[in-house]
């Protein structure tokens, strides 16, 4: 199946949170890296999803926000990914930037070319992705 989410993991879940209404789903990847999603309880029943499970996890890159340098706030946001700045795609208005994490995942995130001079963006500096949990889209292999 291909999907038009430019961020695709792919790894088994690690833990399982259920609540009232939606469920927190953590996925470890590979290289040990993890991403979190907040889904609906009846999409924990309808997929099946169980500790051990293979999932896959999909984020747009518009949804990814990066930070530069060192944090000097906190952030509600639940996926905090520290990485480096492995390739940088400019266009007319905005900037592919691949992050890639310390197990190899890469998060890609699409900001605008004022954000990336802003940041000081360039291949090698360090950089967070920040990703809502209600961002993570989640299935499973068929």
């Amino acid at each position: 199946m291909n999907v038009s989410a430019r961020n695709v993991f792919k790894g088994k879940i690690s833990a399982l949170v259920d609540g009232a209404v939606n469920a927190e789903v953590e996925i470890s990847l590979a290289g040990g890296d993890k991403i979190v999603a907040i889904v609906t309880e009846g999409s924990v029943k309808s997929l099946g999803l169980a500790i051990g499970k293979e999932a896959i996890a999909y984020v747009k890159a518009p949804w990814v926000m990066l930070l530069a340098g060192p944090q000097e706030a906190k952030f509600s946001a639940r996926n905090q990914l520290s990485g480096q700045v492995s390739a940088l795609h400019k266009g007319g208005v905005n900037t592919e930037v691949a992050v890639t994490l310390p197990g190899g995942a890469v998060v890609y995130a699409v900001v605008t070319n004022e954000a990336v001079m802003e940041l000081g963006l360039k291949e090698g500096s360090a950089a967070t992705a920040l990703i809502k949990a209600s961002h993570v889209i989640l299935g499973i292999p068929a």
